[in-house]
């Protein structure tokens, strides 16, 4: 389960990227690229800080593979998407839930104390898109109003609460990615955004 769900991560954000890219009319390498960044860029920061080098996806090729076919199928099927905005959203999401509990796991596995887990797993999630929004000059959605690197945390403090409850792992991993996928899904859809900070120069 633990691997599966890594690998959907990694479509899904792959898919992300590349119709972020498509929509700023980028050429069939600059959508690759940006395919590319969005699916491993949290990954490869949060291997690099708990001093797993090689990063994951240069050790296994199926990432690189998965990268391609998510990469190829956003080009495939771009019309099939009627709503870009709503599509890149949704393989967005599904990212963010995932890639949050790929984090935890990679901390737990080396011992770190549970902030940190949740930490990693909010970098893991965050941070290859604020790389593509970087990339193609958005401002990042980590740094507007909208709930984003909030869910993860909060997805991270729901799955120690349920670690503490010795559920089995392939349950503990689903609930929580579905919660964050939820939380975020109706975040959006009631309008719940953090307070934003105003600063009037006289």
């Amino acid at each position: 389960m633990f691997h599966l769900l890594d690998l959907i991560g990694t479509m899904a954000f792959a898919m992300s990227g590349a119709l972020t890219a498509m929509h700023k009319k980028l050429d069939p390498f600059g959508v690759f690229i940006i395919a590319f960044v969005t699916a491993v860029g949290g990954g490869t920061l949060r291997d690099v800080l708990i001093g797993r080098t090689p990063v994951g996806w240069m050790l296994d090729l199926q990432y690189v593979y998965v990268i391609i076919l998510g990469f190829v199928l956003a080009i495939l099927f771009r019309k099939k998407f009627d709503k870009l905005r709503t599509s890149l959203f949704l393989f967005d999401t599904i990212g963010l839930g995932v890639f949050t509990l790929i984090g935890l796991e990679k901390g737990i596995m080396i011992g770190l104390h549970p902030v940190i887990c949740i930490a990693l797993g909010t970098m893991t999630a965050c941070f290859g898109g604020v790389t593509r929004d970087i990339l193609c000059t958005e401002i990042p959605t980590i740094f507007r109003r909208e709930i984003y690197a909030t869910i993860c945390i909060f997805g991270g403090i729901v799955f120690f609460v349920l670690k503490r409850l010795n559920l089995e792992n392939d349950i503990l991993y689903l609930v929580t990615s579905i919660v964050i996928i939820t939380v975020r899904l109706l975040a959006v859809k009631f309008k719940w955004y953090l307070p934003a900070f105003e600063h009037k120069v006289k």
